[in-house]
């Protein structure tokens, strides 16, 4: 049995000392292979958090000191490598739900040109934040711990929660579940799983505390819950609420805009009652002191004066409630143009002859003709709304009798003296069927216009503007001899807007100027118009039609009307 032993015993011992000779063998064999000239470790493979900033670092020897270093990834993320001469470099992990696996690979060269490199692992795991939930109350009436109303409608607006890490930028949260824990029930047949909630407040007889509470879930199935609590007043605390208007300025005459605003959210505590006090010594006049929306005419002051106006309401159960508004008033001012004539007033929809507070600054609030209509304003002469006109005879003296005739009118309040037509069966110079073609000899603009342009008619040899200026003033009307067509803005200014049928301008002063309802009446101006330019000269003028209101630039060989003026003042 010893003897069979020791033939294992050696038959072992020369198996393992054939194996350990061809060991031997091979490893000089790989002992014997030329060592790579670059030798380069780029370390161990790595676990890092997702959105993480990540260094990466390298080992390396070569043939020589200076060493380059070439850095990628597969799958390709950006990489930030600053200096190539350097083995560092970084990366951002970057966001993911699942584990993600990147391979790194940096390529190390010598100067000789020598090359080595090696890889290195990142698995990159996904970290998920809890996202926040975020409740805003709108409309919030200050502070959101102060007691809100009862029957007051609030909305919860939850969109402003947000996912620190969200996988979807343009959808961070992935549900919304609000959830009332306290107070008496508001939330009855209301959706509870979108991003806002609106209910109104319960009307009751007790003070009452609302929590409710709002869970949001990210995309990742994170969540978070934000809790809100309201307290809530009871029936007979809640007051009306009330609005006086906005702060605003006027001159003296002008109207006042007291357009206020009441309601209550408790129909025990209707009616509702409205009295508007101030605080002016002046007690400026409005129309109705117990109405919620009036008017008042801003009193006559030499300085700028602030009134205070304040809306006092009260409800059925004997509430009381009081909102201001402050109103500069302020002296009105020498007026160097004429307002429009207008004192029509319009909505959305219509025009009205009422105050209409609700849209507020028209032109029928402000200006001259308002004030004429407060009966605060004061005249030199008479006229319509707030033009002030005085008539003057052929030899430029005022005319008190309205019965007398007269020859020009004198525009009190631009100075500006009008030639007045005469009637359209008259022949004479100044007769209203007369019509004349644009001309001015030597014209800046290049193009003098038609000495006789196309359906003219007159009582003088050429039938145009310049021809029949030149009659006017060697005749001398009303005593004067500086007679001239008018500016665009001298024109505009005697236009009567706020009249509804032809002609717009104030015919008691100004008869004759026309009565067409279906064509234009148009008066020539001195301005020559850019429009309708012809070898760089202008071939058109400015005109207005005075069954419109409109202006526009007609050919200066058209025929037009003429009423000529000439600076009073």
């Amino acid at each position: 049995m010893a003897i069979i032993h020791n033939k294992k015993f050696l038959i072992v011992c020369c198996v393992l000392s054939f194996l350990g000779g061809c060991s031997g063998s091979t490893l000089d064999s790989e002992t014997d292979a030329p060592a790579p000239k670059v030798l380069v470790n780029a370390g161990g493979d790595v676990s890092v958090d997702e959105q993480s900033t990540v260094i990466l670092n390298v080992q390396a020897s070569g043939q020589t000191d200076e060493l380059r270093y070439s850095w990628s990834v597969t799958p390709d993320l950006p990489i930030v490598q600053e200096d190539d001469t350097l083995g560092t470099a970084s990366f951002i992990a970057p966001s993911t739900s699942e584990v993600m696996t990147y391979t790194f690979r940096v390529d190390v060269t010598d100067a000789s040109g020598n090359r080595g490199s090696d890889t290195v692992v990142y698995q990159v795991n996904p970290v998920n934040a809890s996202p926040l939930a975020i409740i805003q109350v709108s409309p919030l009436l200050g502070d959101p711990s102060m007691p809100f109303p009862a029957g007051f409608d609030i909305v919860l607006d939850a969109s402003s929660s947000d996912d620190i890490d969200s996988v979807s930028d343009s959808n961070p949260i992935a549900a919304y579940l609000w959830q009332q824990t306290a107070g008496e029930p508001v939330l009855g047949g209301i959706s509870l799983q979108g991003d806002s909630l609106a209910f109104t407040t319960p009307i009751i007889a007790q003070a009452n505390v609302i929590t409710i509470s709002l869970t949001v879930t990210d995309q990742e199935g994170a969540e978070d819950v934000e809790t809100l609590t309201l307290n809530i007043k009871s029936a007979g605390e809640t007051l009306p609420v009330v609005d006086a208007g906005v702060d605003h300025e006027v001159f003296s005459g002008e109207s006042i805009n007291l357009y206020g605003s009441a309601s209550t959210s408790i129909a025990a505590s209707e009616p509702l009652s409205f009295i508007w006090l101030n605080d002016s010594e002046k007690d400026p006049q409005v129309d109705d002191f117990n109405a919620l929306q009036t008017a008042a005419i801003a009193p006559q002051v030499t300085d700028i004066e602030t009134v205070t106006f304040t809306l006092r309401v009260k409800d059925a159960r004997g509430n009381s409630v009081d909102d201001s508004l402050t109103v500069r008033i302020k002296p009105l001012p020498i007026q160097p143009l004429n307002d429009t004539g207008v004192i029509l007033q319009a909505t959305n929809s219509e025009i009205l002859s009422d105050f209409q507070g609700d849209f507020p600054g028209q032109d029928g609030q402000r200006g001259q003709d308002i004030i004429h209509t407060n009966n605060m304003s004061a005249k030199a002469g008479a006229g319509s709304q707030g033009f002030d006109f005085t008539r003057l005879d052929l030899i430029g003296d005022e005319v008190d009798d309205e019965t007398s005739t007269w020859h020009c009118v004198r525009d009190n309040i631009t100075g500006l003296i009008w030639e007045s037509k005469a009637s359209g069966s008259s022949s004479g110079l100044h007769s209203s069927r007369h019509r004349y073609s644009w001309y001015q000899s030597n014209d800046v603009n290049g193009f003098d216009g038609a000495q006789n342009g196309t359906s003219t008619r007159c009582s003088i040899g050429n039938c145009n503007t310049e021809n029949y200026i030149a009659e006017v003033n060697s005749q001398g009307l009303c005593n004067f001899r500086d007679w001239r067509l008018p500016t665009h803005n001298e024109l505009l200014s005697i236009l009567h807007l706020g009249k509804t049928t032809a002609p717009m301008i104030d015919t008691d002063y100004f008869p004759y100027t026309g009565t067409s309802q279906s064509s234009a009446l148009w008066y020539w101006t001195q301005d020559a118009s850019a429009d309708g330019i012809s070898n760089e000269q202008a071939h058109s003028a400015w005109a207005i039609d005075f069954a419109s209101g409109d202006d526009h630039f007609l050919n200066k060989i058209s025929a037009g009307r003429v009423r000529l003026v000439r600076a009073g003042r």
